[in-house]
């Protein structure tokens, strides 16, 4: 495979929608700002929602109003801490137990109290945190990771987030 010449890049310092449509991220450099903070990258076309869970065992039960979400469908996770622990921040294959819950396995073992805060979106691509005022540039191996809605950063504390993108 020879050089790629067409990579673009997309800047943002707020979080927001930064590609609509299917790309390839291939790097990113993050400006940190007077305290620490951190970048979620989603594969989605929209802002991801809040919600909370708790976890018995290595089942995580989130709780999202009116989610809609059916058994088998694939969301992303990212999970705060929580009394007991933290979940494992990834993507999910749900089961559907109502309107306003689901189910996840965590690859993880533990007890959470319910009530901890959560974000769901499509699809999670990856999670940085950055200590106040550091910058951090990171080339993406290979093809870089492949993100197929979109590109949608969740950003706090951060002075700017560029992606590199093709």
């Amino acid at each position: 495979m020879g050089m790629q010449y067409d990579v673009l890049s997309a800047h943002i310092n707020v979080t927001g929608q930064m590609i609509v449509g299917r790309t390839r991220v291939k790097g990113l450099a993050i400006t940190g700002g007077g305290s620490a903070g951190n970048m979620y990258l989603w594969d989605a076309t929209s802002g991801p929602a809040s919600a909370t869970y708790g976890r018995s065992g290595t089942t995580i039960t989130v709780t999202n109003n009116n989610h809609g979400l059916s058994t088998g469908d694939q969301v992303g996770l990212i999970f705060a801490a929580g009394t007991g622990g933290q979940g494992t921040t990834g993507n999910y294959t749900v089961t559907r137990t109502g309107a306003n819950t689901y189910t996840v396995q965590d690859i993880n073992s533990g007890s959470i109290t319910a009530g901890a805060a959560a974000l769901q979106a499509q699809r999670w691509l990856t999670s940085i945190d950055i200590g106040a005022n550091e910058v951090v540039t990171l080339l993406l191996p290979g093809e870089g990771m492949l993100a197929t809605n979109g590109v949608y950063a969740t950003v706090t504390n951060l002075t700017g987030v560029t992606i590199y993108y093709g």
